[in-house]
């Protein structure tokens, strides 16, 4: 809580901010992070930069819009705890402000034999991690999704779905937070006696206390423009997606069961909230940061990529499954025989092309794939980079953990000040 007055020398250095926390990002982490602020420290001020004109308009707004339940995550990982709690906060959030949702529950269904010891491990998983999950035969899949075929499924009864974009825009509203779209950061200054100037490409000067890196798709680039090393590398991969042109084929969300080598969940079937069915992510390398198709290169971003040691030990080391999904990228029957494996009643006609997104996969440089949440602080800056899914699911109680350590880092820059 601030005081409700200072000296005049506290004053003055107030003065000079035009904030107390800027953060960098619009998305649904940033602006969680700026609510939470508002929340725990009401008085603070808050100003998140986005480069777009709107909120949520990359993986926020381009994704399938599951409320996961956590049945797939480590248990005592970040996204395991977060996910379980968030999923539960997020329905409470969506009631509270009149939000679109459901919670529909989901399938897991596992379709070949060597799949059904990573189905009952899933079982286990789930258990540890609180979440009620249900066995089931393969006469029993057709309770509750009469098109779809598998040897065995489970049934997670708290998944469900919502309007990420709509929680965004709530959290914007709701935060209090001055937010300024259109502002791209170019430049970022930072100094551990004085705080973080921020330019963007309009010529805006923000000076803030401290800074918050948010950006996603571009988080190791801020945390290389604040002085920080990362330590890591933002490899994009673009999800494809079809609707179904038959959406009566499919009740709810229905899996297949993933690979645990890869963090991946595969082609999957979501039933949204207008009634349309979308089919999909593959996930394929993408040529750009913003890569939502194949035409979309951008020369300085694939070198970055290219050359990151990281990329290469991933091809070498998943490249029979990349095969396989660049194989369903470029081939609409390869795509179709991936749904078929689920729902046996789908043809190619059925699927009709659909917007795609691209998920910001952090990779250290010996090729592993970051597979929780990555948060770093640094003197006056807190770095978010890695919160790929289920981020959105869980984007309350990270925002909560961010501006936890935001807060900190205000409290150590005030104390120095002082």
């Amino acid at each position: 809580m601030r005081p409700q007055s200072a000296s005049a020398p506290a004053q003055a250095r107030a003065s000079a901010y035009d904030c107390d926390v800027l953060v960098i990002g619009g998305g649904i982490v940033g602006l969680s992070t700026a609510y939470a602020i508002s929340r725990a420290a009401p008085g603070t001020r808050v100003t998140v930069l986005e480069k777009e004109p709107g909120p949520a308009r990359h993986q926020t707004g381009r994704n399938s819009g599951v409320i996961h339940s956590g049945v797939y995550y480590r248990p005592g990982s970040l996204k395991a705890r977060y996910a379980v709690r968030g999923a539960a906060e997020m329905i409470k959030f969506c009631a509270e402000y009149g939000i679109g949702h459901a919670v529909t529950g989901k399938l897991i269904v596992a379709t070949e034999r060597a799949e059904l010891p990573r189905l009952h491990a899933l079982v286990q998983r789930g258990r540890e991690n609180g979440i009620p999950v249900r066995e089931l035969g393969a006469a029993q899949i057709a309770q509750y999704e009469p098109e779809v075929r598998g040897l065995a499924a489970i049934h997670v009864a708290t998944t469900g779905t919502c309007d990420y974009v709509a929680v965004a825009r709530q959290l914007a509203t709701a935060s209090g937070a001055e937010i300024r779209y259109g502002a791209q950061v170019l430049r970022v200054d930072r100094r551990p006696d004085l705080g973080v100037a921020v330019r963007t490409r309009s010529g805006d000067v923000v000076r803030g206390r401290v800074l918050v890196n948010c950006a996603g798709l571009r988080c190791d680039e801020i945390a290389r423009l604040t002085g920080d090393d990362p330590r890591m590398r933002i490899v994009p991969f673009r999800g494809e997606y079809y609707e179904l042109a038959r959406p009566e084929l499919v009740r709810g969300l229905v899996y297949p069961v993933p690979d645990p080598a890869f963090p991946f969940l595969g082609v999957h079937l979501t039933r949204s909230l207008d009634g349309s069915v979308h089919l999909g992510p593959n996930a394929v390398p993408a040529l750009a940061r913003e890569g939502y198709g194949w035409g979309v290169v951008r020369p300085r971003e694939l070198a970055a990529t290219l050359t990151w040691p990281g990329s290469w030990r991933i091809a070498r080391r998943h490249w029979r499954y990349g095969t396989g999904e660049l194989r369903r990228s470029l081939s609409k029957k390869a795509f179709t025989a991936a749904v078929r494996r689920l729902l046996p009643a789908v043809t190619e006609d059925d699927l009709v092309p659909a917007s795609a997104g691209v998920r910001a996969q952090a990779v250290l440089a010996d090729g592993t794939l970051v597979d929780d949440f990555l948060v770093r602080e640094a003197p006056r800056a807190v770095h978010v980079l890695n919160a790929p899914s289920p981020a959105a699911t869980a984007a309350l109680p990270i925002g909560r953990e961010v501006a936890r350590r935001a807060l900190t880092a205000l409290g150590r820059a005030e104390g120095a000040a002082a």
